[in-house]
Formats: C-alpha cells, sequence, structure tokens
C-alpha cells in the first residue's frame, strides 16, 4: 500500500473541561517509521491512545485505509491490524516468554472465530506461531524463561512481540526504551529499525537522540496542538520547535 495508511483529521478531545487535543490533522504514511514528540503536556499520550483505539476522539475522525474507525471498539482496531505496546510493561510475571506470546496467539485467533474459552489443541501451530514471534524479537533462547526472571529490556522487547501475535499492518509503540540503561536501548533501536523494515511503526518517544537517528518522520506536538511534522532535518531547524524545547526542555512527557 502507498499514500497514508493513518489519517487523523480535525482529532480533539476533553476531559471535563480540559481540551488534551484541539483540531489536530496529520496523516501516517504506509512503510514510515514516525516518532511523535513533544513537551511535557504536549498531548501525546492522548494522541496515541486515540489512534490505537484505547479511548475515542470528542470530535473529529480516525482513518485507517480510508476505513472511519473513530469510536470503535478497542479489539476492532486489533482485528482491523493495529497493535500497541504500552509505556507500562504488562505481561503474566510467572509464565515464561513463550507462554506470554503463545496466549495473546491464541486470544487473536479464539476472537477471529468467536471461541474465547477453547482449549489451546482448538488452534494447532500456537507453540511454532509463538516461537516464530520470539525468533522475531531475539528471545527466542529465551522462550523458557519466566517474564519476571528476564531483563528490563527483555521484557520490552517480550512486551512487544506479544503485540506482534496479531500480525499487525501498524504497530504503535509507548516509549520503547523507557527505564533502559544506553546499551538496552541500542538493542531495542535495532529492533524498532528491523520491524519497521516490515511494517508501519508510529512510537512515542523522549530520547531525542534515538528519534532522530531512527524516524523517518516526526510530528510535533505542543499543548494539544500540531505544532510541526516533517523530516528529523526539517525538525531540527524548525523555528517553532527549536523554540519551544529550548524553553521547556527535551524529555518531557504527556
Amino acid at each position: 500500500m502507498t499514500g497514508p495508511v493513518l489519517v487523523a483529521e480535525h482529532i480533539g478531545k476533553r476531559f471535563g473541561g480540559f481540551t488534551a487535543l484541539d483540531d489536530v490533522s496529520v496523516s501516517f504514511e504506509a512503510g514510515q517509521l514516525t516518532a511523535i514528540i513533544g513537551p511535557n503536556g504536549a498531548g501525546k499520550s492522548t494522541f496515541f491512545s486515540l489512534l490505537s483505539g484505547a479511548v475515542a476522539p470528542t470530535s473529529g475522525r480516525i482513518r485507517f485505509e480510508g476505513a472511519d474507525v473513530a469510536g470503535q471498539p478497542h479489539h476492532r482496531f486489533t482485528r482491523m491490524g493495529i497493535a500497541r505496546s504500552y509505556q507500562i510493561t504488562s505481561l503474566f510475571p510467572q509464565l515464561t516468554a513463550h507462554e506470554n506470546v503463545r496466549l495473546a496467539c491464541q486470544a487473536i485467533h479464539a476472537s477471529a472465530r468467536g471461541g474465547l474459552w477453547r482449549d489451546r489443541a482448538h488452534y494447532p501451530g500456537l507453540a511454532e506461531e509463538a516461537d516464530s514471534t520470539l525468533a522475531l524479537v531475539g528471545l527466542l533462547a529465551r522462550r523458557g524463561r519466566p517474564a519476571a526472571s528476564l531483563a528490563h529490556g527483555e521484557q520490552r522487547a517480550l512486551e512487544i512481540a506479544v503485540a506482534l501475535a496479531s500480525r499487525p499492518k501498524l504497530l504503535l509503540l509507548d516509549e520503547p526504551t523507557a527505564g533502559m540503561s544506553p546499551e538496552e536501548t541500542k538493542e531495542m533501536m535495532d529492533l524498532i529499525a528491523r520491524l519497521a523494515s516490515e511494517r508501519t511503526v508510529l512510537l512515542v518517544e523522549h530520547k531525542m537522540k534515538m528519534v532522530m537517528g531512527l524516524a523517518d518522520r516526526i510530528v510535533v506536538l505542543h499543548q494539544g496542538k500540531l505544532l510541526a511534522a516533517g523530516t528529523p532535518d526539517a525538525i531540527r531547524t524548525d523555528a517553532d520547535v527549536r523554540r519551544v524545547y529550548l524553553g521547556e526542555g527535551r524529555s518531557g512527557r504527556g
């Protein structure tokens, strides 16, 4: 597919009297890795939640592959090919890496066939599917290790494997390097680059060096509005972006 895979049109989101997002319009091209950045309170997390179907916009439309998906239940986003990993790791800590991914694969198959509580024997090939997904993120050698025993960076990679169980066309990553050491961050950057070579990726990230070295395109939010969108070089030299970051810091979260 060429052209935008996901389009936000005049998106607004209010929580009571607070406006978190105000008339944001931006498109995301198929096959690109796009980073969403902005200072503290910019609306990044809210925007990400809207794009992943976790919450519905107050106004505006979200189009995925041309279809208006705004307000659809979250599980419908997964079925359509949109998957998300979260900033806070959410795994079954006592289950092995293989079991975590196998359960995710089983849930996807069961949801599609209407048999969520069927025994896994009804879904042949789950073990192989889980192992191939673990191999994608470099964790096949850790398949038998409980999730709780994995290093922090490995846990984040495992969470991405769980998201990949649905074989998404669009993968959304929420601060994938949060809490990582420099070595773990480098490994995660390499993983994201590999994943982005085969699918469209959006990520929220506050490590600017990583963003500038990894993203094809950057979207900048500020106070709930779209401030700028363009290539890393264009964003690096944008006067409004420089003013915002020089005035409010480089690593805020929204």
